[in-house]
């Protein structure tokens, strides 16, 4: 029997519609298991838990002064007539500061030098006087009550002499102090007075500062103030010369804070001062402190934020399955965070992609390498 031309075209069409639509369904299984193989074995970079002691640094920005810094001015008043230094000059014991007008104090000195010359005159006189009377003991003109008299009047004009004698003395002294002097070495930080201007005993007239000791000033942190008392040993580098470390020694920690910064102001000696250093320098201090607690250092992207608590994705080193696990991060720093528990030695965890990681899931572990630290 002869079928129709149409209804065998018709038949052979649909034939060819199932073989194609079998093979669509085929490759498309195929490419399912294709997907699901390449997730299995998709890498991930892991890291090892190592942990460790690390010492922990605190950095504070100081600033190079002098351990002494003395105001001088002079012990009499007067009219400055000479300055011979200015800010920056480096002064030497027994330099020339300034100098006051000495013509009032020349004329006290030639006053006082005239009134001893009177009073030692008296003195000879009544001790003369005194000595010639008692010659006369024994006689009718001798008296006891004239000899207490002439006696008396010796050792008055005597004391008035002494006095007379301390008075130039002192008038002398005053004529010196009119010249001001530097005591110690050191460099003028700043000028307080002008020639022409009159001065009061004991008024400023410049700053010296002592360069044979200095010192480095820095403001603390309330936070930080256990740090830096408990701290053994600390250091410093100049700004101007950075890269090359020197030691440095806690001298005097204030008890209470600036009002302004509200730090409280310390100062640490230098103990072997470098050759290049001078008067405000800008010098960073560090404290070196060891931490006795192992923490394991992990970058921050290993850190999977779950609800309230930090956690990281455990990879199983058979399997390489991940296991989201929380952690307790002991500190965080600008690109690390230390972990203090949660995770075990030796374990591996993801640290990049972590937000695309489910549980349960296997990963092909590629080994990143340990960071440095700073």
């Amino acid at each position: 029997m002869r079928l129709p031309i149409k209804v065998i075209v018709l038949a052979v069409g649909a034939v060819a519609a199932g073989a194609a639509g079998f093979a669509a369904l085929s490759l498309t299984a195929n490419a399912s298991r294709v997907s699901a193989n390449e997730a299995v074995v998709r890498p991930a970079r892991v890291l090892e838990i190592a942990y460790a002691t690390q010492a922990r640094s605190l950095v504070l920005a100081g600033t190079v002064v002098p351990r002494i810094e003395t105001t001088l001015g002079f012990r009499v008043p007067g009219k400055i007539v000479q300055r011979s230094v200015d800010v920056g000059t480096v002064v030497k014991p027994g330099d020339l500061i300034a100098q006051l007008d000495p013509a009032d104090h020349r004329l006290a000195v030639d006053n006082a030098r005239a009134a001893l010359a009177s009073a030692e005159a008296d003195h000879i006189r009544a001790r003369a006087d005194h000595e010639r009377y008692q010659q006369l003991r024994g006689g009718a003109a001798f008296t006891p009550q004239t000899l207490e008299q002439r006696q008396m009047l010796a050792a008055t004009t005597l004391a008035r002499a002494d006095q007379a004698r301390s008075q130039r003395t002192s008038a002398e002294n005053n004529l010196a102090y009119t010249e001001l002097r530097a005591d110690t070495g050191g460099v003028v930080t700043a000028v307080q007075a002008e020639v022409g201007q009159v001065m009061s005993q004991g008024q400023g007239v410049v700053r010296v500062a002592r360069t044979d000791e200095l010192e480095i000033v820095v403001g603390v942190p309330e936070h930080r103030l256990k740090v830096v008392r408990e701290s053994a040993a600390a250091g410093f580098e100049l700004w101007s010369d950075p890269g090359k470390r020197h030691a440095a020694k806690l001298r005097e920690l204030s008890p209470s804070a600036d009002p302004t910064s509200r730090t409280y102001p310390a100062r640490f000696s230098i103990v072997d001062p470098p050759e290049f250093i001078g008067l405000g320098m800008t010098a960073t201090l560090s404290f070196e402190r060891p931490d006795t607690t192992p923490v394991a250092e992990v970058p921050l992207a290993a850190i999977f934020q779950q609800g309230t608590r930090p956690a990281v994705w455990v990879v199983d080193k058979a399997t390489g399955a991940v296991e989201l696990r929380p952690v307790i991060v002991a500190r965080w720093r600008n690109d690390t965070a230390a972990i203090l528990s949660g995770v075990k030695d030796g374990e591996l965890i993801a640290t990049a992609g972590v937000h695309k990681l489910e549980a349960g899931q296997k990963v092909k572990p590629v080994l990143q390498a340990a960071r440095p630290r700073s």
